[in-house]
Parts: structure tokens; C-alpha cells; sequence
């Protein structure tokens, strides 16, 4: 492409304020595609010293009421929210709870109504979610009105308010990147707002970017979405220079890192742990993260008497997992639900064996796992022993995903997000 394309990108998580692998992914999208692209991705928070080159963060919490009552007072020819949502009771959201006589329509009248004041979020999903969102979308839309941009790219349901507005307000193509489905946070049968949410914006959309074959499929099968609008891309991997580190325990120790809700599966890998452990004793079990389900396991941990064979350490930053991930000896991903699976690349990185659920995209790239039914608990225990007790099988299994890992790059991701604008620019 002789003109490099000009893209407005909207964004939820992104570091160094991140909660998970969503921050992460748009991080080595956005360096991948600073040499190819001009990239504006507007975040509801971004820090004033982070910064990267060649792409432009716009965090809504930096702007002053000054600069917001400016950007406010350049009305686009066009522009209002102009959006209809169905009215629908919004005790609905993943992360929050609503009273129930609330509706979201009358959020889209106070937020549209209320005067212009800064964007304030402490934490992305804490509170009102789906009230931060409108903000979000409110503010964005307008700033975007007023910039010179090719393609509107957005990541996740919590974006996908303001591409919606911009591709009504403006008909420049549209690009949504699926990085996680209400499908995946609450089953096959949940059919809510934030499912209708992600359904209108696929059928606004030109092009989808589902993370794997196996998110592309639900896109079609259960959100109805034509194929040709599907392309799944997968995600790369930042290259890291690490040391395994000699752990400082004499137990094995087998680790579980993510969310811990029942997307994630972490009830399989404590059920799993329980067969394990009548078996070995020289195994302990490190589950890292927080969620809805952290308290409903340490109590059923106790009352199996297993209480000492099993950390919880909370959230860990960038700096602390690697720090665990250095002295680990297996890695397991039992998600019910997995659109990528990012944590399982990371963790090959450090010479991990990774065993994981056959329900991941991550498996399509990643062959040196060892893939499972997320039920099936009684094989997880087995694969687990299987790779303390072999070493051979350890070691094919590393030396697999070396090989693995030379073709899971941002740098491949970039070129092929690249070919989805150029096909809708020209």
C-alpha cells in the first residue's frame, strides 16, 4: 500500500492499566502495526509517560472540561448519538450488577443529557460498567468526528458503542476484533444486552477478526454472522529473554493463571489437583488471579483438608508471573470457553508443558499442548503426572513448542490485519 492507512482505534484495556490478556494483545497489535499504519487508539485511561512510537494514545481522562467543552463545541455536520437500543432490563453485565428497574435506555438519556464533565475511571470494571461505557462512547465518538481517519477498528463489546456511531455517522468501514464473547463469559444460553450489543455491531461490520477458528465459529453459529465477513487472525507473542530459575520449593509445582470465573475453569484444575495429590505429594498447586470464584474454592480446597497444598496469590503484574512462570513445572488452561489463550503461549516461553482444554484457539497454533475436555478431570490429572513423572515427554513437549512459537508473532498478526484494511480501503 503506497499511502499508509490512517486508523481510528477504540480500545478498553491497555498497559500499563490492564486486567488481563485483552491489554496485552492490543499492546503487540499496536507496536506490530506502528511501521505499517497510522494508528490513533483512544483508551479510556492511559498514563502520560507510556508511551509508543509511531501510534497516538488518546486517554479520555486526560482531557481537561476546557478541551472537552472545545471538542464538544466542533459539532460534526452529522453528529448525534442517534443510536436505538431495545429497552432491556440491564441486570445482565459479566462484571456487574444492576437493580433491575433500571434500563439501559434511560443510561443512554442521562449520560447523553448530563453536562460535560472529565472522564474519570479508577478501575476499568469496577461499578457501573455499561455507564463508563456510554461516557466512553459519548466522548469518543465526538473527538473521532473531528480527525482525518480510513478504518475504524474496535476490540471487544465495551468498544463497540462508539464503531458503531462512527460507522453510522460517517460509513467508513468497519473492523471488530473479537477478542472475547458474552458466549464465552456466560454459556451458549445467555442472551442479554451485551450479546445484542455484539450482535448489531457484527452486522454493522465489514470485516471480523475473531482471535481463532474456534471464536470465528461461535460468530457464525451462534451470533448468525455470514462467513465471508469472518477472518480469524491469531494472536503473536512479545519475544522475551528469560532465566529458569531453580524454585526455591522442593514440591513440583503445577500452575493456573487467569481469571478465576467459570469461563477459565478453575473448579476442573481443583478437582484435577485432588486425584493428583492421591498420587504425589510432592506437588503443589499455585492458582494466580482474582474473580467471583476465588472465595467459592479456597473454602471447598479446605474442606477437602488440602489446604496446604494450594497457593492463592491474587493478581500478579507483568514482573511477578514471570517471576513464577521461572520456577513452575507444568501449566494448565481448563477454560470452558477460550477465544486465544495467550497465557498458554507465555507459558511455553519459559519451557513450560502446557496441557490445556480442547475449547482454546490457542491450540490451532499451539501443537506441542496436550489438549483435554475441560470436564474430563480425571485426564487432566493423568496428563499432569504423565509430565512430572516423564521427563522425555517433557522435553518433546518444549522442544515441539520452540517450533511452535516461531510462527505466533505480532509481526505476522500486523501483516494480515494490514490486507483486511487495504481490501476495504481500495
Amino acid at each position: 500500500m503506497q499511502n499508509r492507512p490512517k486508523v481510528i482505534m477504540f480500545g478498553w484495556e491497555f498497559p500499563p492499566v490492564i486486567s488481563g490478556g485483552l491489554g496485552v494483545a492490543c499492546l503487540g497489535l499496536c507496536k506490530a502495526l506502528s511501521p505499517l499504519a497510522d494508528v490513533k487508539m483512544i483508551i479510556p485511561k492511559s498514563v502520560p509517560d507510556f508511551k509508543i512510537p509511531n501510534i497516538e494514545l488518546i486517554g479520555l481522562n486526560a482531557f481537561s472540561r476546557e478541551e472537552l467543552r472545545e471538542i464538544f463545541s466542533k459539532k460534526s455536520k452529522n453528529g448525534s448519538h442517534g443510536l436505538n437500543f431495545y429497552q432491556i432490563n440491564a441486570g445482565v453485565n459479566p462484571y456487574i450488577k444492576i437493580d433491575s428497574n433500571e434500563t439501559i435506555n434511560q443510561k443512554f438519556y442521562d449520560v447523553y443529557n448530563q453536562n460535560i464533565e472529565p472522564f474519570e475511571i479508577d478501575a476499568l470494571y469496577a461499578g457501573d460498567v455499561i455507564k463508563k461505557a456510554i461516557e466512553f462512547s459519548r466522548i469518543s465518538v465526538q473527538y473521532a468526528l473531528q480527525q482525518d481517519f480510513d478504518v475504524i477498528h474496535a476490540h471487544d463489546w465495551l468498544t463497540f458503542l462508539p464503531a458503531i456511531e462512527l460507522k453510522m455517522l460517517t460509513g467508513k468501514p468497519l473492523v471488530l476484533h473479537i477478542h472475547s464473547l458474552e458466549y464465552d463469559r456466560a454459556g451458549a444460553d445467555s442472551k442479554n444486552w451485551v450479546y445484542d450489543l455484539e450482535k448489531k455491531a457484527m452486522d454493522l461490520a465489514d470485516r471480523i477478526i475473531p482471535v481463532s477458528k474456534y471464536t470465528g465459529h461461535i460468530c457464525h453459529s451462534h451470533y448468525k454472522i455470514p462467513n465471508y465477513k469472518i477472518i480469524p487472525i491469531h494472536n503473536g507473542v512479545e519475544p522475551i529473554t528469560h532465566t529458569v530459575k531453580i524454585s526455591p520449593h522442593k514440591d513440583k509445582l503445577i500452575i493456573f493463571f487467569g481469571r478465576i470465573t467459570m469461563q477459565k475453569g478453575p473448579e476442573f484444575f481443583v478437582e484435577a489437583a485432588r486425584i493428583v495429590l492421591k498420587y504425589h505429594n510432592n506437588v503443589k498447586f499455585v492458582m494466580a488471579g482474582s474473580g467471583d470464584l476465588h472465595k467459592p474454592l479456597i473454602e471447598k480446597i479446605a474442606s477437602f483438608g488440602l489446604g496446604d497444598k494450594f497457593f492463592f496469590t491474587g493478581f500478579l503484574n507483568k514482573q511477578k508471573l514471570n517471576e513464577l512462570l521461572a520456577i513452575s513445572d507444568v501449566y494448565c488452561m481448563p477454560s470452558v470457553s477460550e477465544p486465544f489463550g495467550l497465557s498458554a503461549v507465555e507459558a511455553v516461553q519459559y519451557g513450560l508443558p502446557v496441557i490445556m482444554s480442547k475449547t482454546s484457539g490457542v491450540g490451532e497454533v499451539l501443537n506441542s499442548a496436550l489438549k483435554i475436555d475441560f470436564w474430563d478431570t480425571y485426564k487432566l490429572a493423568q496428563y499432569i503426572i504423565a509430565s512430572i513423572d516423564y521427563k522425555g515427554l517433557s522435553a518433546e513437549m518444549v522442544g515441539q513448542a520452540n517450533k511452535d512459537l516461531k510462527h505466533i508473532t505480532w509481526e505476522i498478526t500486523a501483516v494480515k490485519v494490514m490486507q483486511i484494511y487495504d481490501s476495504l480501503i481500495h
